[in-house]
């Protein structure tokens, strides 16, 4: 019987032995290869559904198991809504920095367009996309993505924007000197010069879509019913009900999500990014990635960039250098196209004027009562969002820069900072109001803390790119002559996360008055809860459907955003740019 035994076992190990085995080395592309079909699986499923004709009055299930399909329906639309932002930010925060004619009209139209709350958006775009695509569900998802872009783009568009304007002037002198083409100066100088700042602004974009999700996929105007399946539609449907499970579940699904995007996405082009930092000495302490790593080690993607990418960086990088050779030719001046510009400006002032017009009218209609109440919540929520954001930079400033001077202390801290800024704070509204109201403050305190939530994480992110662009060399030279304690801070850490740290306070403002929305009007197990604020007087006009004095609250905040940030927030960008700007 053991004899059997053993020859069984013996059969056995050699069939075992004559199966075909899986090299190592072709393990990366059989792994980029499986993701490549799930993925265009994924989104064949998903187009074949936003296609189809439109689905009124979606009903949101609580179930457990609906959980992982709103969670790939929420992360495809943050996913369209991200690409959309980076193109805009790219083209926009290009124009700006380097058309000064531009720049005077461009600037202050992306600080109106910050402080322009989603739920202000929300309305006019949904039922515009609606019209452009009647009877299909495609116009429903492209009036959420949308909306998620306007959750996500200002931002990445002001940090792309202070980068290039803070870029070192022996950089630019290069460019000069050797011939740049405009191309050239983009990849080669520009966007590696910006990538640091960009890549962690990116990561608090898709954690501000987070909150946007929990406003666009519930939306419903009137008897229209808009409301999408999603992540944001479960977490608002459960907040609503009062149902904590329901709510615990929503929130560990998004920290998953968050988990997995971290370990795939945003961990990879971080330990890509470091090669793009200005330094002459490099550091020894890198981020890593296992993905990175996959990547790099994958042969077939090594074959497609050779056989794809680089010949057509190529043809690019040859193209745009002959038509750099043709513009520094003597051109003749072309006197109509001044012409048009002319008159497209008239046109455009036209437009304004008669929009100008047209709001005169609609604000004349207002009642005093209305306007006195739109006034004092200006005040008070503007005390809410100062104090938040001085809250906030007290803590975020020393930990931003822990973090980024120690990437070990940022394999940790990161992936949990993400976690945290991506979980709505709406979604954690009834919890923080339940232990307000059992220890006393009720909203107006939970509103406060509901903003510094909501917004605290574009500072810290903003501080720990800053913290990380600082070159090593100069932390050596810091070292070597003795800087340490306080000095270290005066003479390197704020002058370095400086410019970074502008960037994160005026986008923190902007989100902060956004979120005053939510913080301020809050539907809990079918009552409302109220205080005093402008955020609460635009949530109030949009459940009554008082768009008079929807348009007169959205423009009492427009204009004091803009204000705040022409009076402060400017004078500090053309200080970073001119005095805190990393160069020799």
């Amino acid at each position: 019987m053991k004899n059997n035994l053993n020859l069984r076992g013996f059969s056995a190990y050699r069939l075992w032995a004559q199966l075909p085995r899986l090299e190592v080395s072709r393990l990366p592309d059989v792994i980029m290869f499986g993701a490549g079909i799930a993925l265009f699986y994924g989104v064949a499923v998903v187009g074949r559904s936003w296609f189809g004709p439109f689905q009124p009055a979606v009903e949101i299930s609580r179930s457990v198991w609906a959980l992982p399909a709103y969670a790939g329906y929420s992360l495809l639309r943050i996913t369209v809504a991200y690409a959309l932002s980076l193109a805009f930010t790219l083209v926009y925060g290009y124009v700006a920095a380097y058309n000064p004619r531009a720049e005077r009209f461009m600037i202050p139209l992306l600080d109106v367009l910050q402080s322009i709350p989603v739920l202000s958006f929300l309305p006019g775009v949904m039922l515009a996309m609606v019209a452009l695509f009647p009877g299909r569900q495609l116009g429903v998802e492209l009036g959420a993505i949308l909306l998620i872009f306007t959750g996500q783009v200002w931002n990445m568009a002001f940090s792309f924007y202070a980068s290039l304007k803070s870029l070192p002037k022996d950089m630019r002198e290069a460019a000069t000197i050797y011939r740049f083409s405009s191309w050239q100066r983009f990849t080669q100088m520009e966007l590696p010069f910006s990538a640091i700042g960009l890549v962690w602004n990116s990561m608090m974009s898709v954690a501000g879509g987070w909150f946007a999700l929990m406003v666009c996929e519930m939306f419903v105007l009137g008897p229209r019913d808009f409301r999408l399946p999603g992540l944001g539609s479960y977490l608002q449907t459960a907040a609503s009900a009062g149902d904590m499970t329901s709510i615990f579940w929503g929130v560990a699904t998004m920290v998953a999500v968050i988990v997995l995007l971290d370990q795939l996405v945003w961990r990879p082009v971080i330990a890509w990014a470091e090669k793009f930092k200005v330094e002459q000495v490099e550091s020894t302490n890198v981020p890593k990635s296992w993905v990175l790593n996959l990547v790099q080690h994958s042969s077939g993607l090594s074959r497609i960039r050779q056989k794809t990418l680089r010949p057509l960086g190529e043809r690019l990088l040859l193209h745009f250098a002959r038509k750099h050779t043709e513009n520094t030719k003597q051109v003749p001046a072309q006197p109509w196209r001044e012409w048009v510009l002319r008159a497209v400006a008239l046109l455009a002032l036209c437009g304004i004027g008669y929009g100008v017009v047209r709001v005169a009218i609609i604000l004349t209609g207002l009642q005093k009562a209305e306007l006195h109440e739109a006034a004092l919540g200006l005040g008070a929520t503007f005390l809410r969002v100062n104090l938040a954001l001085l809250i906030g930079a007290l803590w975020t400033i020393p930990a931003g820069v822990a973090i980024g001077f120690n990437p070990k202390l940022a394999r940790i801290a990161q992936p949990l900072a993400q976690i945290a800024a991506s979980v709505p704070a709406t979604a954690l509204l009834p919890v923080i109001l339940l232990l307000l109201i059992r220890v006393g403050g009720g909203l107006g305190l939970a509103s406060i803390v509901v903003l510094l939530l909501g917004t605290q994480w574009y500072v810290l992110f903003n501080v720990i790119a800053g913290a990380m662009a600082i070159p090593t060399d100069l932390k050596e030279c810091c070292s070597v002559f003795g800087i340490e304690g306080l000095q270290r801070w005066k003479k390197l850490i704020l002058p370095g996360i400086f410019p970074y740290l502008v960037t994160g306070m005026v986008t923190a403002s902007g989100g902060a008055w956004n979120a005053s929305i939510v913080a301020e009007y809050f539907h809990f197990k079918g009552h409302i809860y109220t205080t005093t604020g402008l955020g609460a007087t635009i949530s109030q006009a949009t459940d009554a459907g008082n768009f008079d004095l929807l348009l007169a609250a959205t423009m009492l905040m427009a204009a004091t955003v803009v204000t705040v940030n022409r009076l402060l927030w400017r004078k500090l960008y053309a200080l970073a740019e001119t005095r805190f700007r990393l160069e020799t």
